[in-house]
């Protein structure tokens, strides 16, 4: 009997913090903004052209010949214009295929930049200690970036375990370079952890069926959110006396990109405590039930229309905010993926009834939701309560336990297609 472990191929992204010198944050901005020039020199070029001559190769003579007729468009690597090519043509195969909507003009101030590396294989990546290392950009020079995974280089980097590309994208916080990773990792064992249904919410973000909640804390601290309420007064009131047309000034475009770091940073934070937590979950546990939600059905507005005017408009709204902040649909994605890494199962059940229905009777009674932290079971025979979290994760998993056959109809699909997307060692 062969004992080797089987193999697969993994391929995922990391990103890293650029330290930029003043000198180098201009050169980057250069290529990135000659990056997006060429994107909309391309599109202007795809709808003026008739359609019987659109074609790789005349965009490509195109693209050429732009780079020749303007010359701050020189800053931009020639594999980096093609990449821009490239990616503009898959973004009419995806609206072709009806995956996304047309590619359309890229402005200056509403848009993010990036910049692809011109042969991001044969990148020049050393580490200098145990928080930085260094890599080699085309035009620019050797930058600093922050070392917080060990990345497959030197003797680590082989055929099967390699950097394939990178990119250099900008947010509110600054400059990162993206990695493009391929890994060979032998395929995860069954788990054996035991079973366990997750109820996600506002108040309490994840509540176990074995009574365990996650939770969190602001992610500003009181300085930070009162300084964000300050910046957005001040953009308010700096856009009252703007009229219709104008040009943005640079004093609000100031604010703006002060309020946008702000919430870059809740964001991240935000971002690292999902990760935390569901590696966390997926190695505990071995099968995770969470609900299938329609989120985008969830957050939609209450205000109605004029003849039919909606109710508790701002509460809705409230809750619409609350539900988007706490980025659920974030939250099954990371599920997903570490769950199958750990050799788990992620399963999504029907969510109609869980937060009504008794976990220790079965029955739906009215009220029984005493409060948003208490739920009291009013079946005269059962007279069951405790959390109202932890209820209705109970009811999810056990919606997975009862099986296929006596799902609702309207969640048995839901069912089939999560089984369908298990891990081979995990069924």
């Amino acid at each position: 009997m062969n004992s080797e472990p089987a193999w697969e191929k993994r391929q995922f992204g990391h990103r890293a913090r650029l330290a930029l010198t003043p000198a180098q944050v201009h050169l980057v901005d250069a290529q990135a903004h000659a990056a997006r020039t060429m994107w909309n020199l391309l599109h202007d070029w795809w709808t003026m052209i008739p359609k019987d001559r659109r074609s790789l190769a005349a965009a490509d003579a195109a693209i050429r010949q732009a780079r020749k007729d303007i010359d701050w468009l020189g800053v931009l690597p020639a594999q980096a214009a093609q990449a821009v090519l490239k990616t503009y043509f898959q973004a009419w195969k995806n609206c072709w295929d009806g995956r996304a909507d047309e590619p359309n003009f890229k402005a200056r101030f509403r848009t993010g930049m990036s910049v692809d590396i011109p042969q991001g294989r044969d990148l020049n990546i050393t580490r200098v200690h145990r928080r930085w290392g260094m890599v080699n950009i085309p035009k620019i020079g050797r930058i600093r970036f922050r070392w917080t995974k060990d990345l497959p280089v030197g003797k680590r980097a082989n055929t099967d375990s390699r950097i394939t590309g990178a990119r250099l994208v900008k947010d509110a916080l600054g400059w990162h370079i993206a990695f493009r990773i391929q890994t060979l990792e032998p395929e995860p064992e069954p788990h054996p952890g035991p079973e366990i249904g997750i109820d996600v919410g506002v108040t309490v973000p994840l509540a176990l069926s074995d009574g365990t909640t996650y939770d969190h804390d602001a992610w500003l601290t009181g300085k930070e959110a009162a300084k964000l309420l300050r910046l957005e007064q001040r953009a308010a009131h700096r856009t009252s006396f703007r009229r219709r047309g104008e040009k943005t000034s640079g004093r609000l475009r100031t604010t703006y990109d002060q309020i946008q770091a702000l919430r870059a940073r809740a964001k991240r934070r935000h971002l690292d405590w999902q990760h935390r937590t569901t590696a966390e979950i997926t190695a505990k546990y071995s099968v995770i039930v969470v609900e299938a939600l329609q989120i985008t059905n969830m957050v939609k507005s209450a205000k109605g229309t004029v003849d039919q005017p909606g109710k508790n408009v701002a509460q809705k709204s409230g809750l619409n905010r609350s539900i988007s902040q706490q980025a659920w649909g974030r939250t099954v994605e990371l599920l997903t993926y570490k769950t199958a890494r750990q050799g788990g199962t992620l399963v999504k059940v029907p969510a109609p009834g869980t937060s009504q229905r008794c976990s220790a009777c079965g029955f739906t009674t009215p009220g029984s939701r005493e409060s948003q932290a208490v739920f009291v079971c009013k079946n005269p025979d059962c007279g069951w309560y405790g959390n109202a979290d932890h209820n209705a994760a109970r009811n999810v998993l056990h919606l997975y336990r009862m099986g296929p056959a006596l799902i609702p109809a309207a969640g048995r699909a839901v069912a089939r297609r999560a089984r369908r997307v298990q891990p081979a060692t995990a069924r």
